[in-house]
Formats: structure tokens, C-alpha cells, sequence
């Protein structure tokens, strides 16, 4: 697959090149931060939000009213720090799933690990697990390796069957944790499944500092170990028998990566829902722009997915307001038809 050759002289991350496109992103990441928490159905001044933040300086308008510091610090900020969380988990775990199988077509959401992590999800507030700090994340997370050992095992061993088959086995597997999402809601009353659905449609209105704290620090962990990794993507892309004879330990490797990846997208989803497309949509694009090095790629499309998901909420506030769309509506709009296009040329090359 042209998309995965291995990079060439002129595409190699340097230390510098790597920090520089970091530390240009992440300046986007906040300036599209910020412009999400100026927008809204309520007209709360510029300067007077710039004064709440830095009130150090001077500001001709003065600070909020106390009604408009509670939408800015308890609502808006909340949502869009998580949006930029959920956003940059999901794109790093795109990066990892697309390298793994070496096609440009996986994805978290596609592969069904988004829907195994709601089933968790789900399975957590039915059985109350709600109760322990960490209780909803780990069933998130034990979904998620579920749906990941289900995609798998069902795919097969061999590398033939895993690229021609895997994905295909993972929209199948979606297919039926989404069935059994809405055959418990249809059989059960629980009051708090209606919370549940949450996970269905993609929300980040619940954003608290909870929901915060444990998505951070999973987010750090999982992409910090995957980071390690990076040299061993870059081999593993170029295939399994020559990653191995330069010294990779293949399956080490895998297990480490695939939970790595498990661990950011259960999160995620364990506190904004299905959202998809994320970690197809920036990886690919990320490719294309910066190069195939994963040195390069993994902090890129860390940025650059908050970037992508603050937006797609930003617009999902706005573009029915005062009513609210599901920010998983927006993903889909944009994700869906960029997911026909890379198959069709897919096809295009295979044939």
C-alpha cells in the first residue's frame, strides 16, 4: 500500500521538526479552544471572557456577571477541554489501528472497539458500577478488549485473512454491539439507561472534572507508551518478517499497542459516547500533510484530532441552536462519505 511505504530521507522526523509542527498545532489547538468558548446561544462579550481568564490585564469591558461565568467556566470550558481529550484519544488510537493493519481504513469506531466500550459503558450503569471512581471507565475499557480479541479472533491469525477480512469483521462486530445496546434499552427500564444513551449518540454536554481527570491521565499514559513505540510502527508498517529480522518484537509489540489504543478509546467513550470517524478522518489526512514517520504522526494527530472534534462540537451547539445536535451527527457527516472515497481507491489500487 502506497500510504504506508516506509519514509524516505526527506520525510524522517527530526527532534526539531517534530517539536516545531508540535508546538504549531498546539497554538491552533488553543486559539480554536477559545474561539469555541466565545461561541454560543448567549451573548457573552470577548473581552469580558478574556478578563475572567487573564485577569491580570486590563480590559475595558470588565469581568462577567456571575450568570455568565457559570455558562463560561461550568459549561463551555468543561465541554471543549473535553472535546479536544476525546478527540486527540481517538485520533491516536486511529493512528495506532491503521499502522497495525497497515490500511488507511481502520479505525476505533469502525473496527468496532467504540461500540464494544459502550456495551461496557451500558453494562456499568446497569450493574451500578457507577458506585466506584473508576467503575464505568474499566467497563469501558473490558469492552473494549473484548470487542478487540472478538474483531481478531473471528478475522483469523493469518495475514492474509486479518487485511482482507479484519475490517469487515469489525463493521459486522459493530453491528451487533449496537444491536444489543438497543435490545437492553428496549427491554429495561433503568432510570439512568436514559443517561445510557449518551453513549449511543456521541455527547459532551456531561463534561465534569471527573469525566475530565480520568480521560487526561489515560489519555498521557496510553499515548506516551505509544509514542515509545513509534520507531517499531515505522518498521512494523513496512511489514511483520522485516520488522522482525531489524530487531522488533512483533507480538510484544501488538499486545502492547492494541491495548495501549484500547485504553484511550475506552475512555473516551466511557465519557462522550460512540463518536466516529475521528481516527480515520485526521490520521489519514496527517499522513498525506507530514509524512508517514510515526515520530512525527502520533503528536501531530494528537493535536490535530482536539482541533477537529472542538470544531465538529462547536458546530454541533450551533448549527440547530437553540437546539443541540450529537457531535457523533457531525463526525458521521464528514467521516462517512471521506470513508467511501478511501475505499473506492482502495479498490481502485488493489485492482
Amino acid at each position: 500500500m502506497a500510504a504506508f511505504s516506509f519514509p524516505t530521507s526527506h520525510l524522517i522526523a527530526t527532534p526539531a521538526r517534530v517539536v516545531k509542527i508540535s508546538l504549531l498545532l498546539c497554538a491552533l489547538l488553543v486559539a480554536v479552544a477559545l474561539a469555541s468558548i466565545f461561541t454560543g446561544t448567549a451573548d457573552i462579550s470577548v473581552r469580558a471572557t478574556l478578563h475572567e481568564f487573564f485577569p491580570w490585564a486590563s480590559f475595558p469591558s470588565g469581568g462577567l456577571t456571575e450568570a455568565e461565568a457559570s455558562i463560561i467556566m461550568s459549561i463551555r470550558l468543561p465541554r471543549v477541554v473535553l472535546a479536544a481529550i476525546v478527540g486527540a484519544s481517538l485520533s491516536v488510537a486511529g493512528v495506532v489501528f491503521q499502522a497495525l493493519l497497515r490500511n488507511p481504513l481502520a479505525d476505533p469506531y469502525i473496527l468496532g472497539i467504540s461500540a464494544g466500550s459502550a456495551v461496557g459503558a451500558v453494562m456499568g450503569i446497569l450493574l451500578g458500577a457507577g458506585a466506584w471512581r473508576l467503575g464505568i471507565p474499566g467497563m469501558a475499557f473490558l469492552g473494549a478488549l473484548t470487542a478487540i480479541l472478538t474483531v481478531f479472533g473471528i478475522a483469523g491469525r493469518e495475514k492474509r485473512r486479518e487485511t482482507n477480512t479484519l475490517l469487515l469483521t469489525g463493521v459486522m462486530v459493530n453491528a451487533f454491539f449496537n444491536a444489543f445496546i438497543l435490545f437492553v434499552f428496549s427491554i429495561s427500564d433503568h432510570v439512568q439507561l436514559q443517561r445510557a444513551l449518551n453513549w449511543i449518540m456521541g455527547d459532551l454536554s456531561l463534561a465534569d472534572e471527573r469525566s475530565l481527570l480520568y480521560t487526561s491521565v489515560f489519555l498521557v499514559i496510553g499515548s506516551i507508551c505509544i509514542y515509545a513505540y513509534a520507531r517499531c510502527l515505522n518498521l512494523l508498517v513496512t511489514g511483520e518478517e522485516t520488522a522482525q529480522q531489524l530487531g522488533v518484537a512483533v507480538e510484544k509489540t501488538r499486545i502492547v499497542l492494541l491495548a495501549a489504543a484500547a485504553l484511550i478509546t475506552a475512555a473516551a467513550v466511557s465519557a462522550s459516547g460512540t463518536i466516529g470517524f475521528v481516527g480515520l478522518i485526521v490520521p489519514h489526512i496527517l499522513r498525506l500533510l507530514v509524512g508517514p514517520d510515526h515520530r512525527l504522526l502520533i503528536p501531530t494527530a494528537f493535536f490535530t484530532g482536539g482541533v477537529f472534534l472542538v470544531v465538529a462540537d462547536t458546530l454541533a451547539r450551533c448549527l440547530v441552536a437553540p437546539a443541540e445536535l450529537p457531535v457523533g451527527v457531525i463526525t458521521a457527516l464528514c467521516g462517512a462519505p471521506y470513508f467511501l472515497l478511501l475505499l473506492r481507491r482502495r479498490l481502485r489500487f488493489m485492482s
